[in-house]
């Protein structure tokens, strides 16, 4: 939409095809129905992609503040959440209106409800057979995301596009989303589904800081689906919680100011009753704080603060947010998101090798290569 409604804004005749019922599905599904559509802090080095300088150019020319004034247009009301992410006050549906108003103001058709059986290209010109029509266009675009959550219709179609025409689709997998827990571990943390806790997730030397949620699965919540991207199966993820305080200072001053009381009666003045006491059952440390050395204080404090777990794996494109890889970003000019090879077709959002951080950052790629393309077709 962002790319049909800047290419038809500058006279092009732009017709948008897509198979759901209504438009716009994952903007009005996201931010709990309200939309994070951007980010203020959203720049490069906030995406994943194999080659890590190719979203600059489209981020650059089209920004934050530029998608803002699109809002303001429209009188959208929005607030700043934690962490630069920017929300609708009343709905989601507000940026899907916002898109349509725009895309109708530049005259662009669009279909829901329509296939696409089969696309080819010859004489310079795309053939796109919609079943009972075969529409006929000087460039084609390609913006039909990933395979995540394919209950609202995702499909891999970018990535059989791509190769049609020549070119390489990196290995896709899900991204932020929740991780599993192999079942003798997932019983032992079963009784504290639905507690969330200030952690800090890290994989290898990439961590977040934001909320941890135990599920009945296994791992949720933003630090876990922040570090699902970068984890890979077989890792271990370490997550230290309490990470504002120094816990073997906090423990040691606990035993000297009152040495009777239990460590479980301390971690639960700082953590939820049922985590403190998960820890106090496995650090197995009976009895009064008087009678631990500060080396079992420390290897306390150490199983707290570098908790080493080991994912099973994750729950998939079932509730992944995004896909991970995509279109090999290499095959792609950065300032058009134009295929190098094959003159007219474009690549844009999701389905292209970059995929950006929980929290706005998404929708912000979205926008900007949705708008460099708009501008170049």
């Amino acid at each position: 939409m962002m790319c049909a409604l800047r290419a038809g804004q500058r006279g092009r005749s732009v017709l948008v095809v897509d198979h759901a019922r209504a438009p716009g599905e994952k903007i009005r599904i996201s931010g709990g129905g309200r939309c994070n559509f951007t980010n203020l802090h959203a720049g490069p080095s906030n995406y994943i992609s194999g080659n890590r300088h190719f979203a600059k150019s489209a981020l650059a020319r089209y920004t934050p503040a530029d998608f803002l004034a699109l809002v303001g247009k429209h009188r959208i009301g929005w607030h700043e959440k934690t962490l630069g992410q920017l929300f609708c006050d009343d709905s989601a549906k507000d940026i899907i209106r916002m898109l349509i108003a725009e895309m109708q103001m530049g005259g662009v058709e669009l279909r829901l409800q329509t296939a696409i059986s089969s696309v080819e290209k010859s004489d310079g010109r795309f053939r796109v057979d919609l079943g009972q029509d075969v529409v006929e266009a000087q460039s084609l675009v390609v913006a039909t995301g990933g395979k995540s959550i394919p209950k609202m219709g995702a499909t891999g179609l970018a990535y059989r596009l791509a190769e049609q025409f020549g070119l390489a689709v990196t290995e896709t997998r899900p991204g932020l989303v929740p991780l599993t827990l192999e079942p003798s571990l997932l019983e032992k943390l079963s009784p504290l589904s639905g507690i969330a806790v200030d952690a800090e997730a890290r994989s290898g030397k990439t961590r977040f800081r934001e909320a941890l949620l135990f599920t009945h699965r296994g791992l949720s919540g933003p630090s876990i689906l922040q570090i699902s991207s970068y984890w890979r199966e077989g890792e271990e993820v370490a997550l230290t919680l309490l990470p504002e305080i120094d816990l073997l200072a906090r423990l040691k001053q606990a035993r000297k100011e009152n040495g009777r009381q239990a460590l479980q009666t301390v971690l639960a003045e700082m953590l939820p009753r049922r985590l403190a006491q998960h820890f106090g059952d496995v650090l197995n440390l009976a009895g009064p704080l008087a009678d631990q050395s500060d080396r079992k204080l420390q290897a306390a404090a150490e199983a707290i603060q570098n908790w080493q777990l080991r994912p099973a794996g994750s729950e998939g494109y079932r509730t992944a947010e995004v896909t991970l890889g995509g279109v090999d970003v290499n095959a792609i000019d950065s300032r058009s998101m134009e295929a190098k090879a094959v003159p007219g077709l474009y690549f844009i959002g999701e389905c292209v090798d970059v995929t950006g951080w929980l929290g706005g950052y998404n929708f912000q790629w979205a926008w900007a290569s949705g708008h460099v393309c708009g501008e170049a077709v």
